[in-house]
């Protein structure tokens, strides 16, 4: 293994690390303590928890269940995956009870509150989106939502692990008969899928940019472009629909945080340059993903 192979494995696993941390965290002193099934074999292993009177513990539970879950795994997804995703389940796993015994019961009781299940939610998401961007999962229905995102490549990771969550939110409504809790863990959901796609695809990484200006003052535009923002450009021709002039099109791809001097740079050398400006949701190629870069 070469040094960069083993740099990029130990990112990987200290990714995971972090993902198991937070994600840890937000079940063993938010959802588990407030009883909100959050959703996939997490949310079932709190239901079976409350049902049983904590005989086993939720973490135990989490890990019983996945066993299965990890055969299939193993035959889809390969010998690196499965790997990964049970040091993953075994380390948040055994984090939740961790924290279950040593931080949980000095926490201030929240039940029957918004913060355990927007912040609950918060976490979970956040973690479990950093273990995925790492390649793996927590075991669970992440290994079933896996399989789905690659019969169903145009929905989004978190809208299939929702769906999945809604109906063990059901069953938890049934369980609990309790309205008012089960309106806190359809939140905890929300605010779980929102915040693990955030962090799982990001926002809009860069914009796309299109400049319609002439042509004695496109080489300017582009210049400034690989030497101020240290980006390229392509040029394409165009004319004027309306007045036949001749045009050039700069389009350039740039980081978010670069915008403000790209205007700055069209507003030197053309500032009635017509500018057309989208957010980049996926882009491949130099400088970013890879083509043959895994779908997450």
């Amino acid at each position: 293994m070469d040094k960069t192979a083993k740099l990029n494995l130990i990112k990987k696993y200290a990714t995971i690390f972090l993902g198991s941390v937070i994600y840890s965290l937000g079940v063993a002193l938010f959802l588990d303590p407030s009883a909100l099934a959050s959703g996939g074999v997490t949310g079932i292993a709190i239901i079976v928890n409350y049902v049983t009177g904590d005989v086993i513990g939720t973490g135990w539970i989490i890990l019983i269940v996945n066993v299965p879950l990890f055969i299939i795994g193993a035959i889809f997804f390969g010998k690196s995956f499965i790997i990964s995703t049970v040091i993953a389940t075994g380390l948040s796993s055994g984090l939740i009870e961790l924290w279950a015994y040593t931080v949980a019961p000095y926490m201030p009781t929240m039940e029957n509150s918004i913060i355990p299940a927007v912040v609950g939610g918060g976490l979970f998401g956040g973690g479990l989106g950093l273990i995925f961007r790492a390649g793996s999962t927590t075991g669970g229905t992440d290994i079933i939502v896996k399989l789905l995102r690659k019969k169903f490549r145009h929905m989004k990771t978190g809208v299939i692990s929702m769906a999945i969550d809604m109906v063990i939110v059901a069953v938890s409504g049934v369980v609990y008969r309790d309205v008012e809790l089960l309106i806190l863990t359809a939140l905890s959901i929300i605010v779980f899928t929102v915040v693990f796609d955030r962090v799982l695809y990001g926002g809009n990484p860069a914009m796309l940019v299109h400049i319609v200006t002439t042509a004695d003052k496109v080489q300017p535009i582009c210049d400034g472009i690989l030497k101020e923002l240290d980006s390229s450009a392509t040029i394409l021709d165009g004319k004027g629909a309306y007045s036949g002039d001749d045009k050039a099109v700069v389009m350039c791809v740039i980081k978010n945080f670069l915008y403000p001097k790209l205007k700055d740079i069209i507003k030197t050398h053309d500032s009635t340059a017509f500018t057309v400006v989208t957010s980049a949701k996926e882009i491949y190629g130099e400088g970013y993903k890879a083509h043959d870069a895994e779908e997450l």
